[in-house]
Order: C-alpha cells, then structure tokens, then sequence
C-alpha cells in the first residue's frame, strides 16, 4: 500500500530541528559537568545550516548557580575573533546557550525576559538550555514578518564527520573563561555585633562582581551584540 505524500505535504518545509554535532554536545556535557553554576555560551553554526551546531564557546562570564554574568569586552572580543575567521553573526550570534545545574530545563521569567530583551532586533534566534540531569529546552523564535516562535525537538546528529573530544583543551577554556561568584556576605555592622572586632577589615573588599549593566546594547552598524548577565539570570547584549 502506498504511503506517498500529497503535494500538499511535500510542499510544506521540513520541521525545523536544532542538531549538534556530536564533539559540540560532547564538549556542552563537559562543560556543564565541570562545576555547579550555571555555564552561558554561544553555539557555532555550520555555513549551510543555521541549526546545525559544530562548536561551543565560551566568553569570560561570572557564574552562580542560578545566573551567567557574560563580560562586556569578552563578548566584542569574541565576535572580532569570529569576524576575522570569517564566521558571520547568524552563525555565531544566534543561537544562546546555557546549562542549568538543577534537572529542570525550563527556562525562568528572567531568561525570558533576556531572550526578548536582547534578541527581539534580530531576524531570528534561539534560546537552548541544558539541564544537569539531561533535560533540555529550544525555542525558536522570529522577528520577521509577523513573527513568532515555537518549541523545536533537539537531536546528535551523526550523519556529518566529526572530531574527536578535547578534554583537556575544554577545561583550559572553562578555567580561563568561568569565574565563580563571590558569595554575598551580610551586611557588616550585623556581622560585627555578631563576631565582634576580631574580623578582619579586608575581607569586605568590594571588588564590583556586581555592577550596573547598561541597558542599550545593541550596535546598530555591524548588528554584532555583547552580553550582560544580571544577577538571577543569563542576559545578553544585542545582535
């Protein structure tokens, strides 16, 4: 019995799927696994899919187990490297990644928030998370048109050759580029009518872990974006 399609179906486009190579989800495993915050990067595409993803990397960013703070000059450092490499941004600058230490991977009101926020000015982009117990999240969402977005089913795709791991050059890039937050210590009169006057003076540094983002980050030149991340979740600058 024949099962062939009608010209109706044949004429629709194929569902879209996000796809990782298999090195690419190696390494996004790795990196997840390495500590207990969260880990903020950006997926590398193939040039003849957009949803095809060959590479992860990294950018400076302070991590918590609840948020990725990406820093402002890593982020354009990053797209120079890109754009001399000959990367165009719909290959680097659409796809955001980020893991999440719990095994839940939906995405919090700050992360939707953030995805709005920073990516609404580009034609199209996609918001991923990846969960410590596996779980995953894509959606897909365009500003083109009338817009739009939907959630989209996330695979390993074999069929393409593929490298080999680097675990060793992986953890050099999560070490360079992965910087625990401080905790937040209490306020320090509390602290000193608790403790008393034996507390040293020095461990109430303030180093700015935490500083005010500015709130314009979109470049309207060369549509390249950098990423701030505020305290409770990933944020980024805009394309």
């Amino acid at each position: 019995m024949s099962c062939s399609k009608t010209p109706a179906e044949l004429s629709q486009p194929p569902e879209p799927v996000l796809r990782f190579s298999p090195t690419a989800w190696a390494k996004l495993l790795f990196l997840r696994d390495l500590g207990e915050t969260e880990v903020g990067g950006f997926g590398i595409s193939a040039a003849d899919d957009l949803l095809y993803v060959t590479d992860v990397q990294l950018v400076r960013q302070v991590c918590t187990g609840a948020s990725v703070q990406f820093d402002d000059a890593a982020v354009g450092d990053f797209f120079d490297r890109q754009v001399d490499a000959g990367v165009i941004p719909a290959r680097c600058g659409r796809l955001w990644l980020h893991t999440h230490p719990g095994n839940s991977a939906e995405p919090s009101g700050t992360d939707e928030q953030t995805f709005w926020r920073v990516f609404h000015r580009t034609d199209w982009a996609l918001m991923f998370v990846l969960a410590r117990g596996g779980q995953t999240s894509a959606r897909l969402r365009f500003h083109v048109g009338p817009g739009g977005e939907l959630e989209i089913p996330v695979r390993v795709d074999y069929s393409r050759p593929f490298g080999s791991s680097q675990h060793e050059l992986w953890q050099e890039e999560y070490l360079a580029n992965v910087q625990p937050a401080r905790p937040i210590l209490p306020d320090r009169p509390s602290v000193l009518e608790q403790f008393g006057s034996e507390l040293r003076e020095d461990i109430w540094d303030d180093e700015g872990w935490f500083g005010d983002w500015p709130e314009d980050l979109v470049d309207e030149d060369d549509q390249f974006f950098r990423v701030k991340e505020p305290r409770h979740v990933e944020q980024s600058q805009s394309l």
